[in-house]
């Protein structure tokens, strides 16, 4: 069990790497969380209270209190990233000691180990803030999701921004094709499928390969069309800790490896050609992803049909309107030429993605 009291802890601080402080005096309680920092790849330090070397305790990363020791760090000074860790899932008084030591967390061994583990190892990586992570879903076939994904990720690198390129979509035939990279060295997602626990943003990162300045992960020739949803959640936190922004290309259908993708997402785009009959079909797939997602914006492409333009299509779809896609020759034959979709920094379609991320950044508080 894992409960906040005041607030969430804060991001570490970029390129600042570290393991977190223990406080504890209780042998059985120090093994395990030694445990856990071993498994999240961090070497802490330990005390039995308050540390004596000045600035050790408000310099740590994060601090582990054990509920033993809660008394004995009532008078520390008031510090975010503290989280007070027991055992007994019945003793209601721990809040009340949680409040005393301005703890941000409660967490009950061994219910929290996973979220304990991850945010170990958040610190250890030196994590700061999560990337901007946009999802990309057609709503129809050919509505051109995949490229405008490509797009935004070949745009987003060259802003200067670590970016992620993940393809969703085991059945749209590779964006690494798209990208005119299918022989490039490096994982794809079936390598990825036996993955359960945390996976290590660094290690992923440097596997995967880099194309147009951007990691791309994409899937393989062969017959894998499906991850296990551990296994999603698990690339995608990683992908997330290591800043920047992560593009998902996601299919239409919402399978549970899908709404693992869906929950990583601060927004989504849903890419609509400006027709009735594809305006019918998106609301149907707005339907499905609007379970799991809570910001979903409609972006519309021309031409467009008689009586239809970009805001009715989104006022039909009850949708916030991103924009319109506008039209190129990269939109309309991806691939063709082998030239990535947004590489013409002024063309039409890298101005829309410009100015798209620049809100969406804003919006976002910045990146990492």
């Amino acid at each position: 069990m894992a409960g906040t009291v005041t607030h969430d802890p804060p991001p570490g601080t970029p390129g600042r790497q570290g393991g977190p402080l223990i406080v504890t005096e209780d042998a059985a309680l120090l093994d395990d969380l030694l445990r856990l920092c071993a498994a999240a790849g961090a070497t802490p330090e330990v005390h039995h209270g308050v540390p004596e070397r000045r600035g050790s305790w408000e310099a740590a990363p994060l601090v582990l209190v054990g509920d033993d020791a809660a008394r004995r760090v009532r008078g520390a000074s008031r510090r975010r990233g503290v989280v007070l860790v027991g055992r007994d899932q019945d003793d209601s008084g721990v809040w009340r000691r949680a409040v005393e030591i301005g703890a941000d967390h409660v967490l009950m061994l061994p219910d929290g180990e996973q979220w304990l583990v991850d945010r170990i190892a958040d610190v250890a990586e030196g994590v700061g803030r999560p990337a901007l992570t946009v999802g990309v879903i057609g709503g129809r076939g050919g509505a051109g999701a995949s490229t405008l994904a490509c797009a935004l990720a070949v745009t987003s690198a060259r802003e200067g921004l670590r970016t992620l390129l993940v393809d969703a979509d085991p059945l749209g035939g590779g964006l690494d094709v798209l990208l005119g990279g299918e022989a490039a060295e490096g994982l794809r997602w079936p390598a990825f499928a036996g993955s359960r626990g945390r996976v290590g943003g660094g290690a992923l990162e440097e596997s995967l390969p880099e194309l147009h300045s951007l990691r791309v992960l994409s899937w393989d020739r062969g017959d894998c069309v499906a991850v296990p949803p551990q296994a999603v959640r698990a690339v995608l936190a990683a992908a997330r800790r290591r800043g920047g922004a992560v593009v998902v290309d996601l299919p239409r259908r919402v399978d549970e490896g899908v709404a693992e993708a869906l929950a990583q997402l601060d927004l989504a785009l849903l890419v609509v050609p400006a027709e009735l009959r594809a305006v019918a079909a998106a609301a149907r797939v707005a339907s499905a992803v609007g379970m799991v997602l809570r910001d979903l914006r409609v972006a519309v492409r021309a031409p467009y049909a008689p009586g239809l333009d970009e805001r009715e299509v989104a006022r039909l779809l009850g949708l916030p309107l991103a924009g319109e896609v506008p039209v190129e020759a990269g939109l309309r034959r991806p691939g063709e030429g082998r030239t990535p979709p947004g590489a013409a920094a002024r063309g039409p379609l890298a101005r829309f993605c410009t100015a798209f991320l620049e809100r969406a950044l804003i919006e976002a508080g910045g990146a990492g």
